[in-house]
């Protein structure tokens, strides 16, 4: 992923983010300079140039001749993270609640989304989680599996390489790299795997007989490693 596909997220268009990476680059540039940089013919650079400067990624500057610079990127995307916080307190207000949560299985589709599923159910949890995944996705979820123990609730982690996690319960065992399985609070489970990048999908589901299975199954597994250890050991 490049600088421009990361400002698209910022609400840039690729030409407005074509521009404002020059401008970063040289300063500050009149709409001429900034076709002739950019390729981009003339009319569309004064246009491109307004709505960077009303988006707030831009500034005019004082002068004989129009100026434009550039909004240094770390006060332009921290104003649109902020605005985008504000706009997310506005939106839970205004968007009516959901009685319940539904109970029946959902595919999450995509790496990105799995992802972001995971990491919402460990954010979410409020008295344990149980992780069963590779030491590497493991890693990608440890602000949240760091901010569980601090909260104070059980996190149980079984990991195919040494993962370190102070306060969590830590289990090594071989398992499948990209294999997902992970249950909240006793009340659901997700599962399945990453090996197809955005193509991959994982099963989401609060039904209770699923969730019970999936607790059973991990319980199982612990033992399994705990005897082992032991057999080890002695």
């Amino acid at each position: 992923m490049d600088a421009a596909e990361l400002l698209t997220h910022f609400g840039l268009t690729r030409l407005e983010a074509a521009v404002y990476m020059a401008m970063c680059r040289e300063g500050s540039l009149t709409g001429y300079e900034a076709a002739k940089l950019t390729g981009i013919s003339r009319s569309n650079t004064y246009t491109i140039l307004a709505g960077l400067v009303e988006k707030g990624a831009a500034c005019l500057m004082e002068g004989a001749a129009a100026h434009y610079t550039a909004v240094p990127p770390q006060e332009f995307s921290g104003n649109i993270l902020r605005r985008l916080q504000e706009d997310r307190a506005l939106l839970l207000e205004c968007l009516p609640s959901r009685c319940r949560e539904a109970e029946g299985y959902i595919t999450v589709q995509g790496e990105k989304h799995i992802m972001y599923k995971m990491q919402n159910m460990l954010s979410g949890a409020k008295e344990r989680v149980y992780l069963s995944v590779s030491r590497e996705i493991a890693a990608r979820v440890l602000p949240e599996l760091q901010n569980g123990v601090s909260r104070g609730i059980k996190v149980v982690v079984i990991a195919n390489e040494p993962f370190t996690l102070p306060g969590a319960v830590v289990y090594h065992a071989e398992k499948e790299q990209n294999q997902i399985r992970l249950i909240a609070d006793s009340a659901s489970v997700l599962t399945g795997d990453l090996n197809d990048g955005e193509n991959s999908s994982c099963l989401y589901s609060r039904k209770k007989n699923l969730v019970d299975l999936f607790k059973e199954s991990l319980k199982n597994e612990i033992k399994l490693i705990e005897l082992t250890e032991r057999n080890r050991q002695t």
